[in-house]
C-alpha cells in the first residue's frame, strides 16, 4: 500500500493544485518511483489511498497496467491519517501481512527483502517491521530505538533512529481501528512495542522526507544529475 491521502500543507502552494505524491522529482512523480521499485521487487498488487485531489492520482496512474502492477484505490472523503487509512483499505489488502510506503518519501529500500520479512509477521508474533534511518536534521531526536536483537522500542533503549515511513504490518495490528475514523499509527506501534511485537532494521541507503518545496527541489536536482 502507498499512502497518498495527505494534504501536504508544508508543500503549499505546490499542493494547492497537485496532490503531493504527483509532484515531480527527476522527471517523474514521486509516487511513480515507488511503483516502479515495487514492481521490480516482484510485488503483484498495490493499493493506493487518496483524499486531497485524489481523482488526479487515479487519472495519472490508471489501473497500473503500464507499470505491470495492478492498482486498486481506497478513496477517503476526509483524510483518515495513517492507521485509519490502512484500516479502511484492509478489505483490499487481504488477510496476509503487507508492505506500506509513505507516498511523500524517496527511498532506495530493498522492497523484495522487506516483503520476505513481512511473510514472517503473525498475529501471535511480530506485528510490524519498520525501516529506520539515521535521524535527519529536521528530526534530530529520532522516533524509536533499535535494539541489537532487532526489536524496536520507545523506552529510551537502543540506537535512536527515525522511522522512514516504510514498514511491513500484519492486519491484526489494526484490529481495533474503526475503518472510517481518523487514527494515527504511532500509538498502535508504541502499544505493540511495549508487548515486544515490533522489529526493525536500519536502512543506510538513500532516504529523503520530501516535506518542503526546498527538499523537493534538492531531490529533483540530485536525480537529474545522477
Amino acid at each position: 500500500m502507498i499512502l497518498a491521502a495527505g494534504r501536504g500543507e508544508r508543500m503549499r502552494p505546490l499542493t494547492d493544485t497537485c496532490p503531493k505524491p504527483l509532484l515531480p522529482a527527476g522527471g517523474k512523480p514521486l509516487i511513480v518511483w515507488h511503483i516502479e521499485r515495487l514492481a521490480a521487487a516482484g510485488v503483484t498488487g498495490l493499493v493506493i489511498n487518496h483524499a486531497h485531489l485524489g481523482q488526479m492520482i487515479e487519472d495519472a496512474l490508471g489501473d497500473g497496467a503500464r507499470f505491470g502492477l495492478p492498482i486498486a484505490y481506497s478513496p477517503e472523503g476526509t483524510a483518515l491519517e495513517t492507521a485509519g487509512g490502512i484500516a479502511r483499505a484492509l478489505p483490499l489488502l487481504g488477510e496476509a501481512p503487507f508492505i506500506v510506503v509513505n507516498g511523500d518519501v524517496f527511498c532506495d529500500a530493498d522492497f523484495a527483502a522487506l516483503a520476505r520479512v513481512a511473510e514472517g509477521l503473525a498475529a501471535d508474533g511480530p506485528l510490524a517491521h519498520l525501516l529506520l534511518v539515521p535521524s535527519p536534521a529536521h528530526n534530530p531526536a529520532g522516533d524509536f530505538g533499535l535494539l541489537p536483537d532487532g526489536h524496536v522500542v520507545d523506552d529510551g533503549r537502543g540506537e535512536r533512529l527515525t522511522f522512514s515511513g516504510i514498514g511491513a504490518y500484519h492486519p491484526a495490528l489494526f484490529a481495533g481501528v474503526a475503518p472510517d475514523q481518523p487514527a494515527k499509527l504511532a500509538p498502535l506501534l508504541r502499544a505493540a512495542m511495549a508487548a515486544g511485537k515490533v522489529t526493525g532494521a536500519r536502512h543506510d541507503g538513500r532516504w529523503v522526507d520530501v516535506g518542503t518545496p526546498e527538499r523537493l527541489a534538492e531531490l529533483d536536482a540530485s536525480l537529474r544529475t545522477a
